[in-house]
């Protein structure tokens, strides 16, 4: 795994204790989004991989797998809610973009959706754009990459949060694996905590 700046200084505040590396074939997603991802993604994927953040927040894998218990969440279909929002909002008249240019790689439990906004022919400087459910703005873009928006995210840095929850509390933040998370399930354990919970179990969501 190749180490990045971004994605170590976000570890500071979320240990990736919990994570696992997602070991995808990076030629194969290259091929199905017609290129490479942005770096500090494809190091959050070795080092964290896909998962959960404080139970609020979902990192989404770049290609379907199935799961244990489930299959998670991937790219393509929040992609594609993230452009037909951008449709039902208005297309142009709300955020002047082309729509394929977004990409979605993250959403909240709020349904946000969190993507990057492909303009740029360097996928390393690609700005996140939030689309937002509950935002002042239904789109804003942020200056900044994938782990450095978690990392100021996190560490409560904007003067308005840009997503529609808080999902900080002063404490240690958390970052849990799918693949973690499906086998707590189906051991009768909350799939953030690891604590016992009567309503986990051995079915299908």
């Amino acid at each position: 795994m190749t180490e990045n700046a971004q994605v170590k200084a976000l570890e500071q505040i979320m240990p990736a204790t919990h994570g696992a590396d997602e070991d995808l074939d990076w030629r194969a997603v290259e091929a199905v989004w017609g290129g490479r991802l942005p770096s500090d993604y494809v190091a959050f994927m070795g080092r964290f991989g896909a998962g959960t953040i404080n139970g609020e927040a979902e990192i989404l894998r770049p290609l379907p797998t199935p799961g244990l218990q489930w299959a998670p969440d991937h790219m393509a279909e929040e992609t594609a809610n993230a452009r037909a929002a951008w449709e039902a909002h208005g297309g142009r008249s709300a955020f002047d973009a082309d729509p394929e240019a977004v990409i979605a790689w993250g959403v909240t439990t709020a349904a946000d959706i969190l993507c990057w906004l492909t303009t740029d022919p360097d996928p390393d400087r690609w700005p996140v754009l939030v689309c937002g459910r509950h935002t002042a703005d239904t789109f804003a873009v942020y200056p900044y990459g994938m782990a450095e928006f978690l990392r100021r995210l996190l560490s409560d840095e904007f003067d308005v949060s840009p997503v529609s929850i808080t999902f900080w509390d002063g404490g240690q933040h958390s970052f849990v694996h799918w693949r973690k998370a499906q086998r707590r399930w189906q051991e009768g354990r909350n799939p953030e905590t690891g604590e016992p919970d009567p309503y986990a179990g051995d079915f299908a969501d």
